[in-house]
């Protein structure tokens, strides 16, 4: 399964994709660049992000959420 759940900017170029892949079959959630190549007219994945298998979503939501608290105590969010 290849599915792209939310995409954002990064800037005028690029755009960051939150997904869930499959890889050698194991599923993953996929955090990862897209830029558009000069002269493209679609956006290709770069090296830049991160593969984590899925059975690591609780701690990924955990630290998330720690962090989220960390960026509200600095007053950054």
């Amino acid at each position: 399964m290849n599915k792209t759940v939310k995409t954002f900017e990064k800037n005028k170029f690029q755009e960051i994709r939150v997904g869930i892949s499959e890889y050698e079959g194991n599923d993953l959630i996929d955090i990862r660049t897209w830029t558009l190549p000069k002269g493209a007219e679609e956006k290709v994945p770069t090296s830049k992000g991160i593969s984590i298998n899925v059975k690591l979503y609780p701690q990924i939501k955990e630290a998330v959420l720690a962090l989220e608290n960390e960026l509200k105590e600095a007053k950054l969010i």
